[in-house]
C-alpha cells in the first residue's frame, strides 16, 4: 500500500468477537431508551454498521467528520468537515469512532457536543492506545486495546487505502 507492507495484526473473527462484545454491553445500558450513534467518518463506518446490527434496542445514526491525521501519524490539529445537522438537545449520544489514541480528536468532539446539552455522551472505540492517551475523560466502551503500531483496515486508512479490509493489519518492516 503506497510505501509500505503489511501484515495482519488482528484477524476478522477476533474483530467480530469484540464488537459482539461491546454490543452486549450497550444493550444492557440502552435497553429501552433510543439513543443516537454518531460515527466519526470516515473510520468508524465498518465498525459502526456491525455495531448498530449487533444491538437489539431501536437507535438514530448520525454522522461528523473530523480528521487530525497526516499519512500515518497525528498532527494533533483537529479540522471539522461535517457537523450534526439536527437537535441532540436531551438526547443520549453514542459517539463511534474507529480509534482513540492521543485523544485530541475526541476532545473536539466532546466539547463540540457538550454545547448542544445533550442527556448523556458514551464513547465507545474499536480500537483504544492507552500508551498514547493523553486525557483524563473515560473511553467507555473499548473493543480492543493495542499498543502504539499503526494499522489499517477494518475501515482505518493509510492516505486513504486499506479500509475495506475484513482484517487489521501493521506495517511489516
Amino acid at each position: 500500500m503506497h510505501d509500505k507492507w503489511f501484515k495482519v495484526m488482528i484477524p476478522a473473527q477476533e474483530i467480530d468477537a469484540a464488537v459482539e462484545r461491546v454490543a452486549k454491553q450497550l444493550d444492557e445500558r440502552y435497553a429501552g431508551r433510543t439513543p443516537i450513534f454518531l460515527g466519526v467518518l470516515s473510520g468508524s463506518f465498518l465498525f459502526l454498521s456491525d455495531l448498530v446490527r449487533k444491538v437489539s434496542f431501536d437507535c438514530q445514526l448520525a454522522f461528523v467528520k473530523i480528521s487530525s491525521y497526516n499519512g500515518t501519524q497525528s498532527t494533533g490539529n483537529v479540522t471539522q468537515q461535517l457537523g450534526i445537522d439536527f437537535d441532540i438537545e436531551g438526547r443520549d449520544i453514542i459517539i463511534v469512532e474507529d480509534i482513540v489514541e492521543t485523544g485530541h480528536s475526541m476532545n473536539y468532539l466532546l466539547d463540540y457536543l457538550k454545547d448542544k446539552n445533550p442527556a448523556s455522551i458514551s464513547i465507545c472505540t474499536l480500537f483504544f492506545k492507552p500508551e498514547k492517551f493523553l486525557y483524563e475523560y473515560e473511553i467507555d466502551y473499548t473493543a480492543l486495546s493495542i499498543g502504539n503500531e499503526f494499522i489499517v483496515g477494518y475501515g482505518l486508512d493509510y492516505n486513504q487505502l486499506g479500509r475495506n479490509l475484513k482484517d487489521i493489519y501493521v506495517v511489516d518492516e
